[in-house]
């Protein structure tokens, strides 16, 4: 039977209580020298917690003497590891690790989270939304909703879409609906790590498609298309998490085309396209075999948990609504009313535009503070992806980032196949304010430019 931790649930950053479970584990016995772990996933699907926070707490483990990993065959208790560790864990003063948008000033959110929920009051009472409501979302607030969609996708109707509780809960669903265990779903080879845990989960299989420096690459696409004919097609065209690149249009019409000749369904994660409206979905182009998943995640803030699902047809629209309703019931009532009266009254665009103007802003701190460094982004994105070089070894490198005080995240996280890149994803957002950002740049160019054969690699 493998190993599952008994996590703690007190303060502290997740993945270090599960270094506390690993080393309680084996100080007490429940653990033996030269014992193998769970890959990173099985334990990522068997605690319900995301990839990355597995990754980090492996990789912390490996630092403290904890564990080694074997090249080709996993993570093993380490023959030395029967004792305390020499030190504690090092503090992490600047997370650039969790990709999330910027709350600037100018954005006035809470100002406008407290003048919104006082005009809902006024409007109908609080009260109104402690109940059971309809899953999906009200006819209304499905309309305003499509209404706001047709700026950028002018097939938008009510009668297509589904409120839901965040997109992970749109993508799990729609794994669900679309494949069985042991089918196929193809995806960039670097995706979303939600989604390799929702196909873990069910059982689906992941086939990685070669990317370039403009993004998946359409004869990849349709050359896999042909091998594995895949259940769906998973894309995150505008500002790809994590590689930042946008699909030109010549890119996205061949998809297109490629989804149509394969007879199969795009699955379009539009998690950041509102922070580049000039970006036109896929779905404008296949509409009757795609599923768009808007979000206000990455424009507004995660913590609302309010995504819109347009589905290709009315019959496919009720079969999700019909699934959210088994899994959660519905999205969270109070915050879809903000969400909809933000919209209703455009205040929900000022907020965007602030947090875009204030991204734009991030990623030119960015390109000032690692000048002279190779790295990809997108104008308006919160992330930037950087490509290691040759002599750094990746999870050396995040683990000395760690020691400085500075938590970034791992190409591994993203990789659908084997041998990920060697690269890092830095979330410019996350940071507190730009000078709290500036100084995690400084540490991470400081770092790039020291070769690796003079530092310690603990």
């Amino acid at each position: 039977m493998e190993w599952v931790p008994t996590v703690s649930e007190s303060q502290g950053p997740l993945y270090l209580r599960i270094v506390a479970a690993l080393e309680g584990d084996i100080a007490a016995g429940r653990l033996v020298r030269g014992q193998q772990l769970p890959t990173h996933r099985a334990l990522a699907a068997a605690l319900g917690v995301d990839l990355t926070t597995v990754t980090r707490a492996y990789g912390e483990a490996r630092r403290r003497g904890l564990i080694e990993a074997q090249v080709g065959r996993g993570s093993f208790v380490s023959e030395s590891s029967a004792r305390p560790a020499a030190e504690g864990a090092p503090e992490v003063r600047i997370d650039l690790s969790m990709n999330v948008p910027p709350h600037p000033l100018e954005a006035q959110l809470d100002e406008r989270i407290q003048q919104g929920f006082e005009a809902i009051r006024r409007k109908s009472g609080l009260t109104a939304f402690l109940n059971y409501l309809e899953p999906g979302g009200s006819e209304r607030e499905r309309s305003i909703a499509a209404r706001w969609l047709r700026a950028r996708v002018p097939h938008a109707a009510p009668e297509r879409m589904v409120i839901y509780p965040g997109t992970q809960a749109i993508i799990f669903n729609l794994l669900m609906q679309l494949a069985r265990p042991g089918e196929v779903v193809l995806t960039e080879a670097l995706t979303f790590p939600g989604m390799k845990a929702a196909a873990a989960r069910l059982g689906i299989r992941l086939v990685g498609v070669a990317m370039d420096e403009g993004g998946v690459i359409p004869e990849a696409l349709a050359q896999a298309c042909r091998a594995h004919r895949p259940k769906a097609v998973y894309l995150i065209p505008t500002l790809h998490n994590p590689a930042t690149a946008t699909l030109s249009p010549e890119r996205r019409a061949a998809i297109a085309s490629g989804i149509r000749a394969a007879d199969t369904v795009l699955i379009e994660d539009d998690a950041y396209g509102l922070l580049d409206p000039a970006a036109v979905p896929i779905a404008n182009l296949v509409p009757e075999r795609s599923y768009l998943a808007t979000t206000l995640s990455k424009c507004i803030a995660p913590a609302l948990r309010v995504s819109y699902l347009l589905a290709p047809d009315v019959a496919a629209q009720q079969e999700m609504r019909a699934r959210l309703q088994a899994s959660a019931q519905m999205p969270p009532p109070l915050m879809v009313a903000l969400a909809t009266y933000w919209i209703e009254t455009g205040i929900a665009e000022r907020i965007i535009a602030a947090i875009r103007n204030e991204a734009a802003g991030r990623q030119q701190l960015a390109a000032r503070a690692l000048k002279g460094i190779s790295f990809a982004a997108g104008r308006t994105g919160h992330h930037i992806w950087l490509r290691l070089p040759a002599e750094w070894r990746r999870e050396d490198f995040v683990a000395s980032l760690l020691r400085a005080g500075l938590a970034v995240v791992g190409s591994d996280a993203f990789a659908v196949e084997a041998n990920p890149p060697q690269g890092l994803r830095i979330s410019l957002g996350a940071a507190r304010n730009r000078a709290e950002l500036g100084e995690g740049l400084r540490l991470l160019a400081s770092a790039l430019r020291v070769p690796a054969a003079r530092r310690q690699i603990v």
